[in-house]
């Protein structure tokens, strides 16, 4: 085996990349996003009740063409104030999953559904990004246990 090794330039020797998505759900049960509401039902159980005004939290719903839930991706969770969303690993979820589109969501643990200038330019540049890839962000949602802000029922998107 070591000779074989030996034989190929050290370039050649490089990592594999394998994509994979398995899934245990048949299209007929998964829930079906229509309206901003059920969207909001929808995230508010992902949420823990127990933690929802503690920490921040960045989730993605990945969706398929007839807005049925393929999964979601829990991209980021951090402190009482923030937390770090990385685009280039949300577009991969999405792009690994075969998204259409994808809804973004996160929480705001001090009830406050105002979305940030930073919420606002992380949303834009992820739309941006996504639209590269045929993969359309339907909205971007701010949520508390109390309540919600819809990015696209604010004109936002």
């Amino acid at each position: 085996m070591e000779q074989l090794v030996m034989q190929f330039p050290e370039w050649t020797r490089v990592a594999e990349v394998e994509l994979v998505y398995k899934t245990k759900v048949k299209p007929s049960e998964r829930p079906k996003i229509g309206t901003v509401k059920e969207c909001y039902e929808l995230l508010k159980k992902l949420w823990n009740e127990n933690t929802i005004e503690m920490q921040e939290e960045f989730k993605v719903i990945l969706l398929n063409r007839a807005n049925k839930v393929i999964g979601i991706y829990e991209a980021s969770a951090g402190g009482l104030t923030g937390t770090v969303a990385d685009p280039r690993l949300i577009l991969a979820a999405a792009i690994k999953s075969l998204s259409v589109s994808i809804i973004l969501s996160h929480n705001h643990p001090s009830g406050n559904l105002k979305p940030s200038r930073a919420d606002e330019e992380l949303t834009q540049k992820i739309k941006t990004a996504a639209a590269y890839h045929d993969i359309r962000v339907i909205d971007h949602m701010i949520i508390s246990s109390e309540g919600y802000y819809s990015f696209a029922d604010e004109g936002l998107l």
